[in-house]
C-alpha cells in the first residue's frame, strides 16, 4: 500500500512538472509574434528601429519571465516536491 502511494506522488509531480513545461509554448508564441510585428514596422519606418527594437526586447524579456515561472515550478515538482510528499506520508504512518 505504501509503495502505491509513493508511486502516485511519483507520477502527480511527474504530471504537475509537464503541464507546467506547456506553459513554456506560450512564450515562445508571443515573442515570435512580437519580432514578426516588430520587422513589419522597421520594414515600413526604417526610421523607428530604435523605438520598435527597445519596445520589442523590453516585452519579449517580460513574457519570457512567464515561461521561466514554469521552468522554475517545473524543477521544483521534479526535485523537491516528492522527497517534501514522501517524508509527509511516512510521517503520517
Amino acid at each position: 500500500m505504501l509503495e502505491l502511494a509513493i508511486g502516485i506522488i511519483l507520477g502527480g509531480c511527474a504530471l504537475g512538472a509537464g503541464c507546467a513545461m506547456i506553459a513554456g509554448i506560450g512564450p515562445g508564441i508571443g515573442e515570435g509574434n512580437a519580432v514578426a510585428k516588430a520587422c513589419e514596422a522597421i520594414g515600413r519606418q526604417p526610421e523607428s528601429q530604435g523605438a520598435v527594437t527597445t519596445t520589442m526586447l523590453m516585452g519579449c524579456a517580460i513574457a519570457e519571465t512567464t515561461g521561466l515561472y514554469a521552468l522554475v515550478i517545473a524543477i521544483l515538482l521534479i526535485f523537491l516536491a516528492p522527497g517534501r510528499f514522501v517524508n509527509i506520508l511516512l510521517r503520517s504512518i
